[in-house]
């Protein structure tokens, strides 16, 4: 089922933007209008010791702290997953990391972590799982997108590094 068919099957609206492909926000910026909705940067991470996942979603323009957010979330440290993992686990490419890749974490190795920031925004923009296109979706039906998935965000105000 493709990420639109499931959305239509939920009743989700969504607004969609079709773009040259991107791989950085400052990319999706410089191609995109200014759109009613927060903007989003997404972060796959891994614990090195325990191969915990985690899909970290925050405001475009942060900076997250990793030593902080690995303290908070009670492990050593966190790195960057690779393109390989990425791929192996939820099918994306770089670039196209996005809060709806939970819909393709069909083991539940992905743990989602919101910034609360971006979980407060009326609407957020986000790939449809791949880098070609952006939508705007209320975050009351990622919500209930979630839900559907009977997956949980764990909400957090991230530590940032000060510019």
């Amino acid at each position: 089922m493709t990420i639109y068919s499931l959305l239509d099957q939920l009743t989700i609206p969504y607004q969609r933007f079709d773009h040259p492909p991107v791989f950085t926000c400052e990319e999706a910026s410089t191609l995109l209008p200014d759109l009613p909705a927060a903007k989003t940067k997404n972060l796959f991470l891994r614990d090195p010791k325990s191969e915990r996942l985690f899909l970290v979603v925050t405001q475009e323009e942060s900076r997250v702290d990793l030593k902080g957010l690995a303290a908070i979330l009670g492990i050593k440290r966190l790195s960057f997953g690779s393109p390989e993992r990425l791929d192996a686990v939820l099918g994306l490419t770089p670039g196209s990391v996005t809060l709806l890749a939970m819909v393709r974490d069909k083991e539940n190795a992905v743990e989602l972590v919101v910034d609360e920031t971006i979980w407060q925004a009326e609407q957020v923009q986000c790939h449809p799982l791949v880098n070609t296109a952006t939508l705007i979706i209320r975050l009351d039906d990622v919500r209930r997108l979630l839900t559907h998935l009977g997956r949980e965000a764990t909400v957090l105000r991230l530590p940032m590094i000060a510019d």
